[in-house]
């Protein structure tokens, strides 16, 4: 085969892998980094640590009202579908049920493509990173959209819409991939004696993660 010949190949192959439409991709299993929360008119910020393997995460999340300070730590057991939400200032603990229909740490595999676009620029490596922005709907008569790094699958930001509870944005940075602390996942001790209330409506990630801003919401 001349030089030709292989040039063209080559060129043959170039096109196809640009032409190809980005397909829903997997998170790295274990995952750790910081996060926001917005619900309504209400932010909050944390840390959050991710595992799929055992399907659980665990989300310690900060907010300030007024003079007070707030903070809620949760460990959800998407297995269990149960959650339990921590509050150290007031040293309770309370076992509440999960709906565990939507995950959003991960491309569902129906989700559709919106796009792909540059986040920063393209004119040089490493001034921008290659995303992908996906949507689709939500339980509930509702909807949402997420962005994803075409390169390793590394979440971004979540947007999410129900009726319900109105719009969510989580927003994603810092990540590492791996967990540093394996006791991370294990509910404290004050969590012992704690019984999960089954007459109240299973909580979706969405409404667990914007408890936080609701309590913010009450001390205003």
């Amino acid at each position: 085969m001349n030089f030709l010949a292989v040039l063209s190949c080559l060129s043959l192959l170039l096109a196809a892998a640009v032409a190809q439409q980005p397909k829903p991709c997997v998170v790295p299993p274990l995952m750790s980094g910081g996060l926001t929360v917005m619900a309504g008119n209400v932010m909050s910020t944390g840390t959050i640590s991710y595992d799929a393997f055992g399907e659980r995460m665990r989300v310690r999340n900060f907010g300030v009202a007024g003079n007070h300070t707030l903070a809620l730590d949760q460990i959800m057991l998407f297995k269990q579908k149960v959650y339990y939400e921590i509050d150290w200032r007031k040293f309770s603990c309370k076992k509440k049920a999960l709906d565990t229909t939507f995950i959003p740490l991960h491309v569902p595999s129906d989700a559709k493509l919106m796009g792909q676009v540059f986040m920063g620029s393209s004119s040089s490596w490493g001034m921008g990173v290659l995303v992908n922005t996906w949507y689709g709907d939500l339980p509930q008569n509702g909807t949402y959209s997420s962005i994803f790094t075409e390169i390793g699958c590394i979440p971004m930001t979540f947007t999410a819409y129900t009726p319900a509870s109105g719009w969510t944005t989580i927003s994603t940075f810092n990540w590492v991939v791996g967990n540093s602390n394996p006791m991370d996942y294990i509910p404290p001790f004050l969590c012992a004696k704690s019984k999960l209330d089954e007459t109240e409506t299973p909580d979706t990630i969405f409404t667990a993660l914007e408890s936080l801003a609701m309590k913010t919401q009450k001390e205003q």
